[in-house]
């Protein structure tokens, strides 16, 4: 399963229905386990971003159909990377020339 971390914004109207954050992560859990993915965590920050979500995902598919989910709700804009770990960057450097 690949690894992703989505940075969030929140909209004008995310931002006036915070209250309903927990709300708001399940619904964001049950979207990520019918696509057969899990989210691993998620964190209201400062800076520029108001939230950062560490998920797993079976593919970009998947990856993507989530967040476009997530943009259809109206509570913010979201930034999705692929991200790899140690295990998956070693893999992929030993293989460098």
């Amino acid at each position: 399963m690949a690894r992703y971390i989505t940075l969030i914004s929140f909209t004008e109207q995310g931002i006036k229905t915070i209250k309903d954050w927990d709300k708001r992560v399940a619904t964001t859990r049950e979207r990520l386990d019918r696509v057969g993915g899990k989210l691993i965590d998620v964190y209201l920050t400062f800076g520029e971003f108001d939230a950062v979500a560490i998920l797993d995902a079976p593919n970009d598919d998947a990856a993507l159909r989530t967040a476009l989910e997530y943009g259809l709700s109206g509570n913010g804009r979201s930034r999705t990377m692929r991200a790899f770990g140690q295990d998956e960057a070693t893999r992929i450097t030993k293989q460098l020339s």
